[in-house]
């Protein structure tokens, strides 16, 4: 989120009651709080500063943590979550996150990475353990949008299943209580509700007034999978890599705009009470103590109108910002192919 955002009516609480936080029931019962911060610094800070952020961000009353193996502030984290349970936090309260990083879909991989994720944390299990990529792609850590894989595949649903199967292990093994998916689609989240033992318990996807993806949503609503949303805001700070010419701005919209001033708060702040009142469960990054406090006050308060959701409805212009350029398997292919813009998987 962009700095300077604040929560500006006139009697802001210093914190909020976790247990008054919405929670969001999984199809195994379990709740997950409706909202979580985000951990990926985005090249642009450190993981010291996260770690800091995740410490204060407890203090003000979240209890969800977005993490995964690639962002590189695991064992940074780690250290925070041991501060917040010395302080008092119980396990039980968290939920944690992690995710599978696209050079581990290998059988012999997914345990070890896990359990990597796990040492880090400072955890004996993860809440959602999550496959963070379909595509067993590697690039490195700030790569340029050029770069390629040279071992680089396309979704291959037979080798996702090995991959899945070990990640069903996770469950059996108590290292991970659910298991999810994360930048997937229709066609091939059908394909593996087809063949799992275990279904996805969520999938984390890109979701924002700009880009609601109305349906993969509702897909995973009927099918009992929890959408989380990341990007809520429409990621100001994302990497360089991530934005072209065409990428539009949802804190600039109009729409935004006004119900932001209706309400006496920034635009950003807006996105993300409109996240959570539609259902998803958004986990908006940020540093700043009165960034995530306010986003974290908007799912609590001053719910958005009928008219305010159908108005924000509106104004989706299917703008994708993570594009994924970074996974592309062959010569000659534009950003559409991995993400089944015409409801089939692309072929290889």
């Amino acid at each position: 989120m962009i700095e300077n955002q604040s929560y500006a009516f006139g009697c802001a609480p210093d914190a909020v009651d976790p247990n008054i936080v919405p929670k969001r029931k999984l199809y195994t019962g379990a709740e997950m709080p409706g909202i979580g911060l985000g951990t990926f610094g985005s090249d642009r800070f450190t993981g010291a500063e996260i770690s800091a952020a995740v410490i204060e961000a407890a203090s003000v009353g979240y209890r969800h943590f977005d993490c995964a193996s690639v962002y590189g502030n695991e064992n940074l984290i780690g250290q925070s979550l041991k501060s917040i349970g010395e302080a008092g936090v119980t396990r039980e309260d968290l939920w944690v996150t992690s995710k599978l990083w696209n050079d581990k879909h290998g059988e012999d991989d997914v345990i070890a990475s896990c359990k990597k994720s796990l040492a880090d944390l400072q955890l004996n299990y993860v809440d959602l353990y999550l496959v963070h990529w379909p595509f067993p792609n590697f690039h490195a850590p700030g790569c340029d949008v050029t770069s390629r894989s040279a071992n680089a595949k396309p979704y291959i649903h037979d080798n996702f299943m090995k991959t899945w199967r070990e990640m069903e292990k996770l469950v059996e093994m108590g290292l991970a209580k659910h298991i999810g998916t994360s930048n997937m689609t229709v066609a091939k989240l059908k394909l593996v509700l087809r063949d799992a033992k275990i279904k996805p318990a969520c999938n984390e996807m890109e979701l924002h007034p700009h880009f609601q993806q109305p349906e993969l949503f509702d897909f995973c609503i009927d099918n009992g999978i929890g959408p989380i949303g990341f990007c809520p805001i429409g990621s100001p700070t994302r990497p360089d890599r991530d934005k072209t010419d065409t990428d539009t701005v949802d804190i600039e919209d109009p729409v935004i705009k006004s119900i932001a001033q209706r309400l006496g708060v920034h635009p950003a702040v807006v996105c993300v009470k409109w996240a959570a009142q539609r259902g998803q469960i958004p986990i908006p990054f940020s540093v700043y103590r009165n960034e995530f406090l306010g986003n974290l006050i908007s799912t609590i308060i001053d719910p958005l109108t009928d008219d305010e959701m159908r108005a924000i409805a509106s104004i989706d212009r299917n703008c994708r910002l993570i594009k994924g350029q970074v996974f592309l398997w062959k010569e000659g292919q534009t950003w559409e192919d991995l993400w089944d813009i015409n409801g089939e998987i692309t072929p290889a």
